[in-house]
Order: C-alpha cells, then structure tokens, then sequence
C-alpha cells in the first residue's frame, strides 16, 4: 500500500508514511465472526474488496510460500471495547480509571489455553508456527496447508496494473476457535507498507530554503513582487521555533515536565541525537537533559532499499525536534520498526502499549482509505483499544493531499486517521505576529502560481491546488458517538444516511509555508555530511505538536495521563478554548510569496518565485464551527490549563 501522510519541506510531501486501515471496531467488538455452512467461524474482512470474480486469474500453485499473522481475539473483546470507551469518556463513572499493561492483558489478553488451541490447529494444518506474541501467532507454508488451515482457495487477482494473491472467499476458523481468533492477515500479498512519496529527494540529501524570509508572519513584505489579492504580500517566515508556537498555542507556564511522549516511524536517524541537541541550542529551546530523548530499535532492520530508509530519518527528526520545541521537558521514547512494512509498523505501536512506554504517541503515517483492510483494521483497533484501558492516546497525521480528489481521483479520506479510536489532527496555515503574538489561522490548503518571465505578475492567478490538509467523511468508519451533535449533519451523512465518521478532529501548524524550522544532519553535493537547517510542514507537523500541547495538558492535571483524547476534545467544541479556524479570518484572501532554490541548495542554479495562497484547501473548507479541515479548531489560551479540572 502507498501512503502520502509525508512532512512538506518544499511544499510537496517528503516523509515517511505507512498503510493503514480503517476501523472494523467503531467503539464496538469486531464484526469478526459468522458461521459459515460448514459449521467454521468465518473471518470476516479476509478477502480484500479487490478479488473480485472479474479480476480473478486463477488458482494460486500450492507451492508457492505464505507467512501470515492469526490475531488473538482475547478472552473477553466485547468488555475491552466497552471499557476503553467508558475509561476515555469525562462523562462515565469509570473515566480515568486506566489499568497497567499486565492489570490489562490479564483481564482481556488472550489466554494460554487459546494459544495453545491455535498453535496447535495452525501445526495439524501443515504450517509452522515462526513466533508467538501475546497479540498473535505467525506462520509460514505453503498455499495448500494455508487453504487447508483457513477454509478457504487461494487465486491470484488482478489490482491494476499488477497480480496479487488473496483469498478467493473469506478465511474462517473451526468453530471452536471462533472465540479466540480476531483475524488473519497476510494471506493477500499486496504490498502492506509506508513508502515515501516519490516525488522528493531523500532527506539524506541537503534541502535549503532561499530568502528572503519573514521573521514572524508580516515583518518582511514583498515589495518588488507582484500584489496579489490587490495588496503587497509578506515573504515566507523562515520557519517558526518553538517559543512562536508556544506562545500560539497557550502553552504558558507548562513544559511537559515528566510525561511521557513516544514517536513511532520506521527505522532511526543515526544523528538524531546530535542533531536535536544541535537545533536546540541554536533556537533558544531549553537543552536536552540526559536520558531525555531514548530509542527503542528493533535488533535488525529488513527491507532498508525497498523502503527507503534514510527517507524515515527527516520525518524522526521533525517529530521530536517539534515535541521538544512545544514540550521541552517531556520525556521523548522514539520506537523505530524493523521495516516500512504494516506488520513492523503495528509490532512498533504494540511495543509502546505492551510495555507503557508513554501515555501519549505522535504518529505521522498513514494512507488512502481506498487501500485499507478490515483485517488489519481489527488489529489496529485493537492495540489502539489497549492503549486506552492503559491511557494511552494516539494522535495520526490526516494526510497531506486535501480530499485526495487531485492525487487519487477518489475523494476520500486517510487511515489510520478515520480510526474511530484515534485523535486525528488536521493542519492550518499559522500567522505569528512581533512578540510571539497569535494573529489568525486559515485551514492548510494551497494554490501555487510562479512569477511570468517579466517578472511583472503571476502566471495564471492564483494557481493551481498543490497541497492541503487531510480530511472529509469515511465511507467504512460508522459515527463514533463523541461526534453526534457536534460534527454537522451533512459532512457525517456525506456517504452514509446512518452517519459516518468524519476527520479530523482538532488541528495545528501544518502548511510548509508558515512552517517550522527543523535541523537535520544532510549530504552535500561536495559530498560532506553536515547539520543544516530548513522549513518544514506537513499534517505530519500538525501531529507531534498535538501531542506536544497534550503532554502540557498532561503535566497541567497533575501528571494523570488523559488517554484516548477524543471524547473530552469534543466535550470543550464551541468553548473559547480553540481558535475557530477558518479560511478568511481577516476577512479576504490571504497569500505569501516564497523564493526557492531550483537546485534546493545555493543561489548557483537560480532562484524561483511564487506566491502562495491560503486556506484554499482542495474541496475542504474550513468554515465557523466543526470542519473538515481543522475539526473543532486549534488549541487557544487556556486549552491547556482546562485539564486541570477534569
């Protein structure tokens, strides 16, 4: 599967991103199981909506080799989603009631006796058992001892341009596991993985930002380009630190000081560590302490060219320099995968759960909701469900394409953002005035036009859409209950009369823009490694500094984890505790002018000029009230110390 949830350096998508899928549990148990004439317990969701019976080519050889990944159910999934609602809700007796990692695992894990039930069915079938975890057990073999195991014939498919195999029916399990086993997944092999978005440069290669630049939003005008709108605009700030958003934000007096945040990508920076001490003392953020900012890595990494690896490295930096910048006293815990692939990138979110590694996790991955899987959103949904008996929040970027209409032709939304049990943040254009001062926000959304050759005006004004923030209406994901009343009729019954989930729901800085500065170690043509600075944006910003506020909110309640966010982030809509973003906030249309290097590293290639224009967000807008750009807005003045009471 291919992603675009990226970071923006140059205004198109540079980062790392993963597939993910949608929620078969809507604040519910998965719709997992249903009898099947041979008296089996089918699987539902195991057979993608691609293997259709026209794109059907035929049996799969039985020789051919299949490693897949039985989920366990758990002895008691009904009460886990029951309780991770009711322990999330301000409103429910049980709320902040959060259990530890083995208080968990104990009452809703799965059982030895399970396991051992399913290993040994797995083993009868003619498939061997490669690991066993308290989530899942893995197997390999063959396609006939997979048709034998699950119920089920393999074919292969055509998806595109391309074959894959899948099931040509839904897998099912004896009935006397249907208890036990939550999904399979693996038995399709199409691609399951987060690459980057092709269009830039690894991050390993050097990008700069040419000026002239703004020091705070306005401080600098364009006098010698072109007006737009009828008025003369300001340069592009070089990139905003983290005393402007701060201040933006109402962090106040807070610092993060003893939460816990943990940012999950693929892989690790080899330089992180010097680098995000580096920025911070170049940019007047407070010094990392010792033991401050740690990694949890995998023992090997796997798939390294085919995914990418180095692309991973900007993205790792931008989420902690970011978290660091807004919350420079919160512990940071970088959990790396193994591999840009689903399966590694769900064992990095389970190993954060499993083991409490942090109370809030910043996650700037994701894909089209088109490419999702119930079998994998059952398994998603799942750790994510753990995570909020623990009270554990998770916060995912909602892409960075607008409603996709331009980069897929579909309009939809992103995954895992559309999880009903994830806090999905959305992203602005941010104006900071002189003394840090908050001026406005639009929803991030661009139209890109480039200076005529005379130099006189703008070629086809205001240009065209080249980026926008992510969000709109499921077409899989039923209503959670915590946006009934708040999210407008018409956006939750945009593909469903029954309502369906709707994203985002809160939103940051995100447009490249108005972005921040970020400092990263990079290759320069002359061959040398060295720290380098830049501009950077994308919704993959808008979610570390989310996380970042929260871990303020955190420390401001005394330290009590607030956990799966979602029901108290709608409890405060329409208070004065967000900035109500929307597209006009001066009343007229906004735009800023940027100049680039062609080569992206010095003055030697020449220089391009653009003008950029604000909350122009595909067919989003962001409008008085919930949106589908910036959900119920921004973190204002008191968001923050508002947790103090709950």
């Amino acid at each position: 599967m291919r992603s675009n949830r990226a970071t923006m350096r140059a205004g198109v998508s540079l980062a790392a991103t993963l597939p993910m899928v949608a929620g078969a549990l809507v604040l519910g148990i998965p719709a997992a199981h249903a009898a099947d004439h041979s008296g089996r317990g089918a699987l539902a969701g195991t057979k993608p909506a691609w293997a259709t019976a026209k794109a059907d080519k035929g049996a799969t050889a039985n020789s051919a080799q299949v490693n897949a990944r039985v989920y366990l159910a758990g002895r008691d999934a009904a009460g886990l989603a029951a309780y991770a609602k009711a322990v999330a809700d301000p409103s429910s007796p049980s709320y902040g009631k959060y259990l530890t990692a083995e208080q968990a695992q104990a009452r809703y894990g799965a059982t030895g006796a399970q396991v051992a039930a399913v290993k040994s069915w797995l083993k009868s079938a003619g498939l061997k058992v490669t690991s066993v975890t308290s989530h899942y057990v893995a197997v390999s073999g063959d396609v006939a001892s997979v048709e034998k195991a699950f119920g089920t014939q393999l074919h292969n498919f055509a998806k595109g341009s391309k074959t894959y195999r899948a099931p040509a029916a839904s897998a099912s399990v004896p009935a006397g596991l249907q208890g036990a086993v939550l999904t399979v997944t693996g038995l399709d092999n199409a691609p399951h993985k987060a690459n980057h978005a092709e269009q830039l440069p690894p991050p390993d290669a050097v990008f700069k930002n040419a000026g002239p630049f703004s020091s705070y939003y306005g401080s600098k005008t364009a006098t010698t380009l072109p007006s737009a709108y009828g008025q003369k605009i300001p340069y592009a700030v070089k990139g905003y630190t983290g005393e402007q958003l701060r201040s933006a934000y109402g962090a106040g007096k807070y610092t993060g000081k003893g939460v816990r945040v943990a940012i999950t990508d693929a892989y690790a920076s080899p330089t992180i560590a010097y680098d995000a001490a580096n920025y911070a003392k170049q940019n007047g953020d407070k010094a990392w302490k010792t033991s401050q900012l740690r990694q949890v890595l995998p023992a090997d990494y796997t798939k390294t060219e085919e995914c990418g690896a180095a692309g991973w490295y900007g993205e790792e930096t931008l989420d902690v320099e970011a978290v660091h910048a807004v919350a420079p006293d919160a512990n940071v815990t970088y959990v790396g995968a193994a591999s840009c692939y689903d399966d590694d990138l769900l064992d990095s979110l389970s190993k954060v759960v499993d083991n409490h590694l942090a109370d809030i996790v910043s996650n700037s991955w994701g894909d089209i909701e088109a490419n999702q899987t119930p079998d994998l959103a059952a398994a998603y949904d799942q750790v994510f469900q753990f995570g909020a008996v623990e009270g554990i929040g998770f916060y995912f970027s909602s892409g960075d394409n607008g409603d996709e209409v331009a980069h897929t032709g579909t309009k939809q939304v992103d995954t895992p953002a559309n999880s009903a049990w994830v806090t999905a943040v959305g992203g602005t254009s941010l104006a900071v005035g002189k003394g840090d001062k908050y001026l406005w926000e639009t929803g991030w959304g661009t139209d890109k036009a480039t200076l005529s050759a005379d130099g006189k005006s703008w070629t086809d004004f205001p240009g065209a859409y080249s980026s926008g923030a992510g969000g709109g209406t499921s077409k899989t994901v039923p209503q959670p209950y915590y946006q009934k009343g708040v999210v407008p009729g018409a956006l939750a019954t945009a593909n469903n009369a029954a309502g369906n989930r709707v994203v985002p729901d809160i939103a940051a800085i995100a447009d490249p823009n108005t972005g921040f500065l970020v400092g990263q170690t990079q290759s320069f043509p002359d061959g040398t490694q060295r720290y380098s600075e830049y501009r950077i944006g994308g919704t993959s910003l808008a979610a570390p500094v989310i996380a970042a506020v929260q871990s303020l909110a955190q420390e401001a309640r005394g330290g009590k984890a607030i956990g799966f966010a979602n029901p108290s982030i709608y409890s405060k809509y329409g208070s004065k505790l967000y900035h109500d973003v929307v597209d006009k906030p001066t009343g007229k249309d906004l735009a800023v002018a940027r100049v680039d290097f062609v080569n992206g590293v010095d003055a030697s290639g020449g220089l391009t000029y653009s003008v950029r224009s604000l909350g122009k967000d595909s067919s989003l807008q962001a409008v008085k009230g919930y949106d589908d750009v910036t959900g119920v807005g921004s973190p204002a003045k008191g968001y923050v110390d508002s947790y103090r009471r709950h």
